[in-house]
Order: structure tokens, then sequence, then C-alpha cells
């Protein structure tokens, strides 16, 4: 009966083995301690629900204290949206400068062009005095054309020159402007290279003025003061002329013929410089 308890024994020795094994594996794993069901993944996870939660608690309260509408937004829409602004900010500054800059290139071209118009016009008006300059020189340099007047038989010259001249200044101051206008205009024909044939037109432009023959009367006045001579009549031949010319609605070839009487004649009477005043006025000159 021992024998069998001592075989029942040696029998069972290696299931005991294998137990008491177990035994002792399952007690170290016990001393092992156990991995955080937690790790780094879900506490950041965790975080964010609590911050989440956090957040609609204050959306809460603020609802209630306010009675208003809530915008619920998170936080990471919030900062986009705080950068989104920011950048429609920084376009429209840029924006604005553009805007800026492009008003200051406008004002300039707009200036450049009114600049430019303001030198074509005044090129436009000197090239028109120019012109108008160079008819006068051209008027002046050509013989003027004087219509003649059929003398009658009974009142017909002499041929001399001096006393056709003074048969002339005798009817003007006896008033006979018509026989004095055919005495001067005979003269001019007959002895236009005389050195009393510059005088002799004016005192016919004299006679033809009188007479309201204005283009007649601007033509001798020319002749006459060819060369602009330095006579006691040249300066009252240069009012004259003046005259004529705005008789005709010339005032621009008026305000010319004036320019040149202070230049050509500074020691004209105060008597002619009035005169001279007055043609200025009444032909509106500038200057």
């Amino acid at each position: 009966m021992i024998s069998s308890r001592v075989s029942s024994a040696l029998k069972a020795a290696p299931f005991l083995a294998v137990l008491i094994a177990v035994t002792a594996t399952f007690a170290a794993q016990a001393q092992t301690p156990m991995p955080d069901p937690l790790d780094d993944r879900s506490v950041r996870r965790l975080e964010k629900m609590e911050k989440v939660v956090r957040e609609l608690r204050a959306i809460v309260f603020q609802g209630r204290e306010s009675g208003k509408p809530v915008v619920v937004q998170d936080s990471e829409s919030a900062e986009l949206l705080a950068s989104l602004t920011e950048r429609i900010t920084d376009l429209e500054q840029s924006l604005t400068r553009n805007n800026a800059t492009s008003e200051g290139l406008t004002f300039d071209l707009d200036q450049t062009q009114k600049a430019l118009a303001r030198s074509e016009a005044a090129n436009k008006g000197l090239s028109e005095k120019l012109a108008s300059l160079e008819a006068r020189i051209v008027a002046l340099e050509t013989p003027p054309v004087v219509e003649a007047v059929e003398a009658t038989p009974a009142t017909e010259p002499p041929v001399d020159p001096a006393v056709l001249f003074a048969e002339g200044r005798k009817q003007m101051t006896e008033g006979d402007n018509a026989g004095a206008e055919t005495t001067f205009a005979r003269y001019v024909s007959s002895f236009g290279d005389n050195a009393k044939a510059p005088e002799a037109r004016y005192w016919l432009g004299k006679t033809l003025t009188a007479r309201g023959a204005n283009a007649e009367a601007a033509s001798a006045y020319i002749g006459a003061i060819r060369g602009w001579p330095k006579t006691a009549w040249a300066p009252d031949a240069v009012v004259e002329l003046s005259r004529a010319l705005i008789a005709q609605r010339l005032p621009v070839d008026a305000c010319q013929t004036l320019s040149e009487l202070p230049r050509r004649y500074p020691s004209a009477s105060t008597a002619i410089m009035a005169r001279a005043q007055a043609a200025r006025l009444e032909a509106k000159c500038t200057g």
C-alpha cells in the first residue's frame, strides 16, 4: 500500500512541477506593472474633449446671460478666421496704395496734357503773329496802289513837284480835302521817288481818312512810314495807320503797329502818345 502511494506520488511529480512552474510564471507576471490603458494619443483626445466641453459650457452661460443667439466656433476656426481677416486687411491696404499711385499718375498725365495743350495754343498764337508780321512787311515793301482821281481841267496842278506839293497843302488848309486828295494823288503818281513823296503819301492818307476810305488811307500811311523816317509827321502817321486798321476791324494789326510807336519814336509828343493810348483801348490791345 505504501508502495502504491509512492508510485502515485512519483506519477504525479511531473504535473506538480508543471503546476509550480505555471504558478511561478503568474506570480512573476503579477509582480510586473500593467501598461497604462491611456496612452499619449488618448490623453490628447481626452484633453481636447475637455476643452470642447469647457467651450460649450461657456457658450451656454453666454447665451443664458445675453439672451442672444450664439455662434459656435471652435478655436481652430477662430484662428483661421483671424488669419484670413489679417490677410484681407493687408490686401485692402495694398489696393488702397495702388489706387493712390494710380490716381497720382492720372493727375500727372492730365497736367502734362494740359501743359501740352497750352504749349500748342501758344505756338499757334506765335505762328499767327509771325504770319501777320510777314504780311505787314510785305505790305510795307509793296508800293501802294492809290486810286487816281481825275483832275478837272480848271484845277490841273502844275508839273513842278514843289509847286504841286505846296498846292496840296494849301487846299488842305482851306478845307478842300477833295482837291487836296487829287493833288497829292497826282504827286505820288508823278513823283513817287521824290524826297517829299513819303510826306505826300501821309497827307494823301489824311484826305482819304477824312472821307472814310480807310483801306486806301492805310495803304497811303504804310507807304509814308516805310523805313520809319525820322520826321515830325511820322509818329502821327503811325497813329493814323492804326486807326485805319481798327476801322477795317483789324485790331491785331493795329496793336502791332502801335507797339512800334514808342520804340521807333520815343520822343513823340504827349498829344500823339495820348491818341495812341486811346487807339490801344479801342483795339483792346494787351501788354
